[in-house]
């Protein structure tokens, strides 16, 4: 059984972490990530309750300038995936400031980065000199690629993993020319196995007492995510085909038609189909597929989405929705994203927060989306400025007010200005 541990450092300075209310009240993580991968992930740690410490150099996060602003240094990418966390600006090139961190070491539970292993070894935080300070320290590393393969320590940014995993073409596999999602769809992925990552090991460490390095390869995750359907043949030795589901490829699992748009509509099941073809007056069209079993009708599914469309072309946008609502089909309207806050789910389940940023100002939030009958997960924090909570979380690691204003002095915690 692991031995009771003492409770992490409180404080009643105003930047001291505030009493939170989620699943993970009362873990500390170090949080050394930038750009989006990291940062998302740390941040739903920070949603469900942990005090996520993001430990910035004294430039800041990257994202800090990417996006839209209304104050330099806190764009809306920054404001939107680093809410719920306390910044610590440091210097890590001084050695003073490694020292610094070392010192946090023993009050944290998790510490996050992705930095290249090389790069942080020379930093002199790398897992062994960190565990080292910290045994129960679980130790999680967003890496590019792998660093069992040739590629580890190579640069990966989105763009270069879309296209590294298959998703660039799959994307161009119509037109012949490859595209990626506008979307950063390859870091938030990660991000959220990098999320998972965390609290499986926190879980296990319940059990054995002991932190563990915990390493989430980009490439590795995008690649499984996008072979979940797409193995295809492959799944077998030797090949039964090509990789690709063909229902996807085959080019009829696109938005449906209609006299004056389209509409994203999904007949999934054999009563989906029934209901469809019947109570669009199309009777005939069910018979021809009555008796195909899901085998049958996968291997029939370019001319059976053909049939679909040939229905939903005679339809207005208004008209095929009604239908799908009357008979239960899955089905939506296609929103383009300035739409979205008014949606009316959305509106109804309170997704879009207005909060009162203190520097930036009035802000809209998207709130957290996981439901906590309990221990629910909150916006306890907005989006940090440049080291806002540097004193106060080096005061809770221990440091004197001396010690702090020397650190000042030196330019290793940079003087931040965080009045509006």
């Amino acid at each position: 059984m692991p031995t009771p541990q003492p409770a992490h450092p409180t404080s009643t300075h105003p930047d001291a972490a505030p009493p939170r209310t989620g699943p993970l009240a009362g873990v500390r993580v170090l949080d050394l990530t930038a750009v989006v991968l990291g940062p998302l992930a740390t941040q739903i740690l920070g949603d469900y309750g942990a005090d996520v410490i993001k430990l910035e150099p004294p430039e800041g996060d990257l994202m800090r300038a990417n996006g839209v602003s209304r104050r330099r240094g806190m764009s809306s990418i920054f404001l939107a995936i680093n809410r719920n966390k306390r910044s610590l600006a440091i210097d890590l090139k001084h050695p003073e400031g490694v020292a610094a961190v070392k010192r946090l070491l023993p009050t944290v539970d998790v510490l996050v980065h992705n930095m290249r292993t090389a790069a942080i070894e020379r930093l002199g935080l790398g897992h062994a000199v960190c565990s080292a300070l910290n045994p129960r320290l679980v130790y999680c590393v967003a890496t590019g690629f792998g660093e069992g393969g040739p590629h580890a320590g190579k640069p990966a940014f989105d763009d270069v993993i879309q296209a590294a995993c298959g998703l660039a073409g799959l994307l161009g596999h119509d037109s012949g020319t490859p595209d990626y999602v506008p979307s950063l769809i390859a870091d938030k992925t990660a991000g959220m196995a990098l999320a998972n990552a965390v609290l499986a090991a926190l879980f296990e460490r319940t059990r054995s007492g002991l932190g563990q390095y915990v390493e989430v390869p980009m490439f590795e995750t995008l690649v499984a995510f996008v072979l979940a359907e797409h193995l295809g043949g492959r799944s077998y030795e030797p090949p039964l085909g090509p990789a690709g589901y063909a229902r996807l490829l085959a080019g009829g699992r696109k938005p449906a038609p209609t006299r004056d748009g389209h509409v994203a509509m999904l007949p999934y099941t054999t009563e989906h189909w029934r209901r469809f073809f019947t109570h669009a007056g199309r009777a005939d069209l069910w018979q021809k597929y009555a008796d195909d079993d899901r085998h049958a009708r996968n291997a029939r599914i370019q001319e059976l989405y053909a049939d679909m469309t040939a229905i939903t072309r005679t339809l207005t946008t208004q008209e095929l929705l009604a239908l799908c609502e009357a008979q239960d089909i899955p089905a939506t309207r296609i929103y383009a994203i300035n739409e979205l806050q008014d949606h009316p789910h959305l509106v109804a389940v309170g997704m879009f927060q207005p909060q009162q940023h203190p520097t930036v100002g009035p802000i809209i939030t998207v709130r957290p989306t996981t439901l906590f009958a309990r221990t629910p997960a909150e916006l306890a924090l907005p989006a940090p400025e440049l080291g806002q909570h540097s004193a106060a979380v080096l005061r809770e690691a221990g440091f004197s007010g001396d010690e702090i204003a020397g650190l000042r002095q030196k330019n290793i915690i940079p003087t931040t200005e965080t009045s509006p």
